[in-house]
């Protein structure tokens, strides 16, 4: 595998092919005009027979942070499959923006319109440092590979030191990724996506196996991007979900089953029967 495909792989740039230096493609023009990043309407998929999500509608406002909860099989990974590329629906349709039509984009191409994915696992390079993991992020999107090699300016060195103190690493810049701690990693991790500028952040169980205290870090962290991004977070963990105060949507049998903020859906008699019930 190249570098070429490691990079796209990891960091999800769409690199121009019919460029001989790998250089990334231009990014598509994202309109928000009506305040909504994020539209999915009548979304069905199926797996043999079964279906993932029924006719799924939700929409995601432009700096929203909105958190997605529900039992196992509920569809919320499905959902964020769809929405990057990884899985195509059998009906409905998905837009980022007003313009971009999801179902019609590569994951490459969706990462690059500015859709960045955090998985529940993350994906660092461990014999790097936490500052050689964001340089390796910004540099694989403005100049790809030629950049490997290339001394960062001023002003790019400025831009990795304050992601780094953003996500809690100021003080580990040197230290290798492999010797930061479970929750070190998903920050940095998300700090790597944010090199990205990502306009619409899909977050899945960003604190599984993280401290208290790295939690409640962690929402500090989500509440203070909200606004400049949109973030989408599906997590079990009702502590977290209370701390990051946003909107909740609860999925049930690949449907929107409640919205509201946390007090409405806690007290909503069917979100108590198939899920905080049990």
């Amino acid at each position: 595998m190249s570098v070429r495909d490691v990079l796209r792989g990891i960091i999800g740039i769409e690199l121009d092919e019919n460029d001989p230096f790998g250089r990334p493609a231009r990014r598509r023009t994202l309109d928000i005009s009506h305040n909504v990043i994020l539209y999915l309407e009548d979304i069905t998929v199926s797996f043999d027979g079964f279906k993932a999500l029924n006719k799924l509608n939700l929409t995601i406002d432009a700096g929203e942070l909105r958190c997605i909860i529900g039992p196992n099989g509920a569809g919320k990974t499905t959902m964020m499959d769809v929405v990057t590329g990884k899985t195509r629906p059998d009906s409905g349709t998905a837009f980022f923006g007003q313009s971009i039509d999801l179902a019609s984009l590569t994951e490459a191409q969706i990462a690059h319109a500015g859709v960045g994915r955090k998985f529940q696992k993350p994906t660092v390079f461990e014999r790097h440092s936490a500052f050689g993991n964001l340089e390796l992020a910004m540099t694989a999107d403005k100049r790809a590979l030629p950049s490997l090699v290339a001394r960062l300016r001023d002003e790019e060195r400025d831009r990795i030191a304050d992601t780094l103190r953003l996500i809690g690493l100021g003080g580990e810049a040197d230290r290798p990724a492999g010797l930061l701690s479970h929750g070190q990693k998903q920050w940095l991790e998300i700090g790597m996506l944010l090199m990205q500028d990502p306009r619409l952040l899909l977050l899945d169980e960003p604190v599984a196996g993280m401290t208290d205290d790295e939690t409640m870090r962690t929402a500090e962290l989500f509440v203070s991007l909200a606004g400049k991004h949109s973030l989408v977070v599906v997590e079990h963990d009702m502590a977290f979900i209370e701390a990051l105060g946003g909107r909740i949507t609860v999925l049930h049998e690949g449907a929107v089953l409640a919205e509201g903020d946390l007090a409405a859906v806690q007290n909503d008699p069917r979100v108590i029967e198939v899920y905080l019930g049990r």
